[in-house]
């Protein structure tokens, strides 16, 4: 019998650093989210914040009133559902005034770990401004934050069907 058959050295260490290696892969592919406990405790007022969203705008609009005596300058508040999204839900609130968007606000979004809030910290101003833009929520993915995206816009997009736009 050969020598190197016998102990065979260097195969024990490449097995013991592909395994090394491999483990450490799946330890860095966790992701320390809490996400199914947020979807889980949010899904249940989901529908009554969304059933609740025509109050708010009535609400919003019977706060703010008409300015002055002019009734075609009336400003209203509107909040949209909550989108769950993979990281978290996402829900914003749009004050619309006489028929265009004067302000875009995000109420929930993705903010349980600090990549979260470094993404978001720039993702939406970005789709505000965008949203301001365009009135309407046809506007473009933030690079890097899609699911945040995707699901302002769908929460921008039951708002402003909700405010009748």
């Amino acid at each position: 019998m050969h020598p190197l058959n016998k102990n065979r050295p260097l195969r024990r260490i490449m097995l013991a650093s592909a395994a090394t290696v491999s483990g450490m892969v799946l330890l860095l592919a966790l992701k320390p989210h809490t996400s199914p406990t947020v979807v889980t405790d949010s899904a249940a007022p989901a529908p009554s914040s969304s059933a609740s969203a025509a109050p708010q705008a009535s609400n919003g609009t019977g706060a703010s009133g008409s300015t002055g005596g002019s009734g075609s300058a009336v400003t209203k508040a509107v909040t949209g559902d909550t989108v769950q999204t993979r990281w978290g839900p996402v829900q914003v609130r749009v004050t619309v005034k006489s028929g265009k968007i004067t302000d875009v606000t995000a109420l929930q979004y993705p903010q349980d770990n600090p990549r979260d809030q470094e993404i978001n910290s720039y993702a939406l101003p970005q789709l505000r401004s965008e949203a301001l833009a365009a009135q309407s929520a046809s506007i473009d993915t933030v690079s890097g934050a899609t699911y945040t995206s995707e699901g302002y816009q769908q929460s921008l997009q039951s708002a402003l069907d909700s405010a009748g736009l």
